[in-house]
């Protein structure tokens, strides 16, 4: 599958996954869902900050949420209908099990 094929499926399981609300995304919500155990799938965006991305990784390994880094911050926040996003998660084992196979395939 071509790099705009994978983007566009990619954008459009994240714009279904906010519309049913099964998406958080921004540092805070990111990290509360983790913490409470409903992260099922963490993406980080291309290009976030060293720093975030070190926390973002952190927080995977501490909590085993699977992740994956695609689409850049502009085009994450763009398919949530929000501003620039680093990171999101999914909440909804589904979504994160088709995320997974479209970032691996």
């Amino acid at each position: 599958m071509n790099t705009d094929m994978k983007k566009t499926k990619v954008t459009n399981l994240l714009s279904m996954a906010a519309r049913a609300r099964r998406i958080a995304s921004g540092a805070f919500a990111v990290e509360e869902a983790a913490k409470k155990g409903k992260a099922k799938f963490l993406l980080i965006a291309e290009d976030c900050e060293p720093a975030s991305q070190k926390k973002y990784e952190t927080l995977s390994d501490t909590y085993g949420i699977p992740a994956g880094r695609f689409l850049t911050r502009e085009e994450l926040g763009a398919c949530l209908g929000k501003e620039y996003r680093a990171a999101a998660v999914l909440l909804d084992d589904g979504f994160a099990k088709k995320l997974q196979a479209l970032l691996e395939g």
